[in-house]
């Protein structure tokens, strides 16, 4: 169930019909709901496809985490590193 008001906020400021923001606002939560496990391995496996070593891909993605609109718990480069390989 999405939120009304917030559906309401984003049809009134974007100028789209009530149910195209509310498409809009369920994409971008359900972006947003991404387990942090899942967010590190899809960022490593990016990073790693574009030539990072995992020494900067580590250290980036504990940087990432702190600014993601849903809080992430604190992680430390070792965690990272845990998630990513077990």
């Amino acid at each position: 169930m999405t939120d009304a008001e917030l559906v309401s906020r984003v049809a009134l400021t974007t100028g789209l019909n009530p149910s195209e923001a509310a498409r809009v606002v369920e994409d971008v939560l359900a972006w947003y709901s991404e387990p942090v496990e899942d967010y590190v391995r899809r960022r490593h496996a990016a990073l790693q496809t574009s030539g990072h070593r995992n020494a900067e891909i580590y250290a980036r993605i504990t940087t990432e985490l702190q600014d993601r609109v849903v809080a992430a718990p604190e992680l430390t480069e070792r965690q990272v590193r845990r998630i990513v390989y077990g």
